[in-house]
């Protein structure tokens, strides 16, 4: 077979044109920016998920220290709930890259529970009042949390992750 014939063959020196190799490049370029930000975006909302699910836990083992003290929720402490509930990270250094509980107390008939997310720091609360239950949230940092079972709104002057309207 002549090299002219092979080169016929093989489709001759036709190939991709620096335009077309330019458009592809931009097509992939537009799509990367639209997907990186939306997976950021979902990373977020997964540790804010997180932290929503540690602080229904903590709830959950908060009644069942009331439960084991006679109907009071004064034993409830960021210490007891976790000597309840093995799997509640209490601090920043035992949690990782996950949630923890970072602040929890009660008195004789209500009861309060705070858990931080990791990397968006936003904190949220679950409190029983009297029977009556409400959820807040806020931005960081965790000492902006309630620390007391007296907070029945909280303002947000920025909305920020799971936490764009200070309740969950």
């Amino acid at each position: 077979m002549a090299r002219t014939e092979l080169r016929r063959t093989l489709g001759g020196d036709d190939g991709f044109t620096l335009i077309e190799l330019l458009v592809v490049i931009l097509i992939i370029g537009i799509l990367a920016a639209i997907a990186i930000p939306s997976f950021l975006n979902q990373t977020t909302k997964a540790y804010d998920a997180s932290a929503k699910e540690l602080a229904r836990t903590a709830e959950t083992t908060a009644d069942t220290i009331s439960t084991d003290n006679g109907g009071s929720f004064s034993a409830v402490t960021v210490a007891n709930l976790f000597s309840y509930e093995k799997t509640l990270f209490t601090s920043a250094g035992t949690a990782g890259s996950n949630a923890f509980v970072a602040d929890a107390g009660g008195n004789a008939s209500s009861y309060y529970v705070v858990a931080q997310a990791y990397h968006t720091n936003d904190w949220y609360e679950i409190e029983d009042d009297n029977g009556t239950i409400y959820r807040f949230c806020g931005p960081p940092p965790v000492s902006s949390a309630p620390t007391d079972m007296t907070h029945t709104t909280y303002s947000i002057s920025t909305p920020t992750g799971g936490c764009a309207t200070g309740t969950w």
